[in-house]
């Protein structure tokens, strides 16, 4: 070693001896009385997760025969942020990640598809399944997907003999959420869709497992097959809790299709009047509602929220998958409407039907959860991004002839760029993911990712919505989202603490709303929407309406800019029309500026005209789940 290295090392040694010397001996050094760091009970949910609970696979038979090919591996890697190639052969990928997924094939001849194009051995045995095999094999798709359909509306199962090929297919799907669940990265929750159809009218849920997938294949899915109605199938919740020890819940589709049933006054079978047993077994196994996706926002009506200047939002309200609509149906088809009847089951029945939580997603059947309107990939394959006009024209609704011969088709022009699932969680894992569903810590977006979050209190003051510790605060003294406020103190009234933040790649916001409905005393529901704070120099008009945030958007080029509307908004709101013996609800809706629709980005890239009708532009939004106020006694 030469001189000056010695020299070196001696130097450093003792520089490092100097130090602990300086330091002193950390043995001898006694730990405090009162802990220091403020994080050591930190238990509270801290972020914000976002996900689609509702992704078709070629494994349903309306994806796989309508040209899905791309399976569960394929749609796990995608919602990942991979690059995959979609089914008709376009390059497609997400500009950021998914935080969790889950994927729900349907249940009725699960992996139907997937079985005809391996030419399953086990399929060919059976009489039908060789029917529908060879008319799709040489070119008849159509035929066999009208087999399918006519066992579906018969509720005959084609092939309730081959138990064996539904169990082959749920175990392939379980085993890819396994594997491709990484917790703490990525979550991947098992699922699948119950697909009730009674007369045409959509019924669906969605049934979410907290489990893996040793708990999942104890089971078979509960489809349609078995029974139409949704008592029944959550009989089959609660013996699968029984028989597992698992957990397990169904969030029900949007109802904008159910003609009036998804939020009926009476049981589907036997007609009977809701009971206060209907009630609370409803809301024990049907936590969360999906409020908005591709087929249309089901938030509010235009004709049930006349005074509501946003109500009218991406509405679908023609018609079921089989006929049009009559009088009288709509009010049981919204979730504010349901929300409004749902005091007055409470107040009569001492239990609400109807206190569900609020989440979007998206029923892609392309295996491609594509939720913004510059990425749309549509409803199904053959309606991916094409300069075809079957992209804009291509009927989803109205295929069946209406018993009055009404016209109530939809096309997919008028589909939706439409929705995600965003849940306050402590971790991104199963448990903690799907707790926070089931405690209805949750709120819906038509596609963005805008980060909201609502405290209700009696007692926050107005500088604490700017506090660094917002949440523990709110936590600590008041409810979340989905929670319930009870029995006011005198002389007070609910408080909400309101905060959000634009997508950092979307666009600025325009304004928080709080949307109230509440009970009288002679049992009468009412509704107002109040404008808690927005963007840019306006002020509330002479008619008690905010003047618009403006509109940015450049049709030509298919652009806009952020010069209005704010990043953030943060809102500290008291209800200044409250009654303490009034049963309430409060929800939360954020709006961003408006925005390019996804009509208008296919134009551009395509050179195509936009059909004539159709907005150019949109304003994405958020809905928090209700924060309820019970009275007394």
């Amino acid at each position: 070693m030469r001189a000056y290295d010695v020299i070196g090392a001696a130097l450093a040694l003792f520089a490092i001896s100097a130090f602990a010397q300086d330091a002193g001996d950390p043995s001898a050094i006694k730990s405090p009385k009162k802990e220091y760091s403020p994080y050591l009970n930190h238990n509270y949910p801290d972020n914000v997760y976002f996900g689609d609970t509702h992704v078709h696979t070629a494994f349903s038979t309306d994806a796989g025969m309508f040209g899905t090919t791309l399976g569960p591996d394929e749609a796990y890697r995608f919602a990942k942020g991979e690059i995959v190639t979609s089914s008709t052969g376009v390059r497609t990928r997400l500009l950021r990640p998914l935080d969790f997924i889950v994927i729900t094939d349907h249940a009725e001849n699960l992996g139907l598809s997937p079985m005809i194009s391996e030419s399953n051995s086990e399929l060919l045995k059976s009489d039908w399944g060789r029917k529908v095999h060879d008319a799709v094999k040489s070119g008849k798709g159509d035929d066999a997907y009208r087999m399918w359909g006519m066992a579906m509306a018969s509720r005959k199962d084609p092939l309730a003999s081959f138990e064996h090929l539904t169990r082959s297919m749920w175990e392939r799907l379980t085993a890819a959420a396994e594997e491709h669940d990484e917790p703490g990265k990525f979550t991947a929750l098992i699922g699948y869709e119950w697909t009730s159809t009674p007369a045409g009218s959509n019924l669906h849920r969605n049934i979410i497992f907290r489990d893996d997938k040793e708990y999942a294949d104890r089971i078979l899915p509960f489809s349609n097959y078995d029974s139409e109605d949704p008592e029944d199938l959550w009989k089959w919740l609660a013996a699968y809790e029984e028989k597992t020890g698992g957990r397990v819940f169904a969030a029900a589709h949007n109802g904008n299709l159910s003609n009036g049933l998804m939020f009926d006054d009476v049981t589907l079978t036997s007609r009977e009047p809701l009971t206060r047993d209907y009630a609370e077994r409803r809301m024990r196994w049907e936590p969360l509602y999906e409020v908005t996706q591709i087929k249309g926002d089901g938030e509010a009506h235009p004709s049930l929220s006349p005074t509501d200047e946003f109500a009218d939002f991406e509405t679908w309200d023609r018609g079921s998958f089989a006929a049009a609509k009559e009088s009288g149906m709509i009010p049981r088809e919204y979730a504010r409407e349901a929300f409004k009847r749902g005091l007055q089951y409470e107040e009569k029945l001492g239990a609400n039907p109807f206190k569900f939580g609020l989440i979007g997603s998206s029923d892609s059947h392309t295996g491609l959860a594509t939720t913004t309107e510059d990425n749309f990939f549509g409803k199904i394959a053959d309606l991916e991004p094409s300069g075809e006009a079957f992209r804009f024209d291509g009927m989803i609704t109205g295929y069946l002839p209406d018993p009055k011969g009404r016209d109530y088709a939809i096309y997919h022009h008028q589909a939706s760029a439409s929705g995600l699932a965003a849940v306050w969680a402590r971790d991104n894992t199963r448990e903690a993911i799907w707790d926070a569903m089931k405690r209805k810590e949750v709120y819906a977006t038509t596609g963005t990712r805008l980060r909201v979050r609502v405290f209700g209190g009696w007692d926050f003051k107005p500088d604490e919505v700017d506090r660094w510790d917002f949440a523990k605060q709110g936590y600590a003294r008041g409810v979340p989202m989905g929670g319930d406020l009870r029995n006011a103190p005198r002389g007070s009234a609910p408080i909400m603490m309101i905060r959000a933040l634009r997508d950092p790649d979307g666009a600025n916001l325009d304004r928080i709303q709080i949307i109230k409905g509440w009970l009288d005393n002679k049992g009468v529901t009412h509704e107002k929407i109040y404008d808690v704070v927005w963007s840019d120099d306006r002020e509330i008009g002479a008619n008690g309406k905010l003047s618009p945030v403006g509109n940015t958007v450049n049709v030509k080029e298919a652009s806009f800019t952020n010069s209005i509307g704010d990043p953030m908004l943060f809102a500290w709101w008291k209800d200044p029309d409250f009654d303490r013996v009034q049963r309430a609800f409060y929800y939360v809706r954020v709006l961003e500026i408006p925005t390019p629709r996804w009509t208008v980005y296919d134009a551009k890239f395509f050179g195509v005209k936009i059909p004539e009708g159709v907005p150019t532009s949109i304003q994405d939004r958020a809905y928090t789940s209700p924060i309820w106020y019970t009275p007394g006694n």
